[in-house]
């Protein structure tokens, strides 16, 4: 770790070489020690134990984006159309509740439990397709449709005390930032926060940590970088590839920022140059992530 005008810098490093066509929604399961993530194109879920390194995988028959863990156990899987119960222990797919599944064209992308333990979802195109995602919250059991028009729907965080949620739709390069009731819902029209439109990379994932600070991947740019209250930049992560996804914040202390990064739309010779694009990628950052709620269905 350096400072370079005053800007913190961390080099990421291989954690599991997993190569993820699209490597995405790395989440902490705190109960049971394992880190989950998803290779959604390739219908994958990933999961690592990083006491004993050891690492594996389930093979799903549907795209997924998230892994989540239940407030009563398991997993709740966020599906190209669907939600699902998911036991780790033998592989078991439990349907809970299905959505858009009159629309083919899109799949679930982005997704958080928010300070209520409720879940956000985004859907997008499958190919990206204009203005074909929505925004949801899964309270209590109901899933509610909170916004729609989005393109790439990303980098749904939510701040510790419960009054703010970030998301961006990453063909804008702008972070909004949504101000929340006393239970979670959305008051208002959201307004932009950071604005990367004229910066290299994407926004794509984001995580809070537990000083207030958005930790946001930068697509195309190999960097995820720590943004303060205002927005402004003050750490930045340099990976190896070109297309981290998201990061999440794991084990025991919670200081460990593990990032999940693609290899989508690569061509042979971008392959070459970056070989372990789609992997999983760690830096201990010394600072102190953001333990997430467990989802309540009920």
């Amino acid at each position: 770790m350096n400072a370079d005008s005053s800007v913190v810098t961390w080099q990421a490093e291989l954690a599991v070489d997993s190569r993820c066509t699209l490597g995405e929604g790395p989440q902490w399961d705190a109960v049971n020690k394992r880190l989950y993530w998803c290779d959604i194109l390739e219908k994958r879920l990933h999961w690592l134990s990083p006491a004993s390194g050891e690492s594996g995988l389930f093979q799903l028959d549907h795209m997924v984006s998230l892994a989540t863990p239940l407030e009563d156990g398991g997993l709740l899987l966020v599906g190209e159309d669907r939600l699902c119960r998911f036991d780790p222990t033998n592989g078991n797919v439990e349907a809970f509740c299905d959505f858009e599944t009159d629309n083919p064209v899109t799949r679930s992308n982005d997704a958080r439990v928010d300070r209520h333990g409720s879940l956000w979802l985004s859907t997008m195109g499958k190919h990206a397709e204009k203005n074909a995602g929505s925004l949801y919250r899964l309270h209590r059991g109901k899933l509610t449709q909170l916004r729609t028009g989005l393109t790439i729907p990303n980098a749904i965080c939510f701040s510790a005390d419960g009054h703010f949620a970030w998301f961006t739709d990453t063909v804008t390069g702008v972070v909004m930032r949504w101000a929340l009731d006393s239970e979670g819902w959305p008051e208002g029209e959201p307004h932009p926060w950071a604005d990367f439109s004229s910066t290299l990379g994407n926004p794509d994932g984001a995580v809070v940590d537990s000083e207030g600070c958005l930790w946001l991947a930068l697509w195309g740019a190999g960097q995820v970088v720590r943004l303060n209250h205002e927005g402004e930049v003050i750490g930045r992560v340099q990976l190896p590839v070109s297309q981290p996804s998201c990061s999440a914040f794991a084990d025991t202390d919670l200081q460990t920022l593990y990032i999940t990064t693609a290899q989508e739309g690569f061509s042979a010779e971008q392959l070459a140059q970056e070989p372990t694009a789609g992997s999983l990628y760690v830096v201990e950052t010394g600072i102190k992530g953001l333990a997430d709620p467990l989802l309540r269905l009920e």
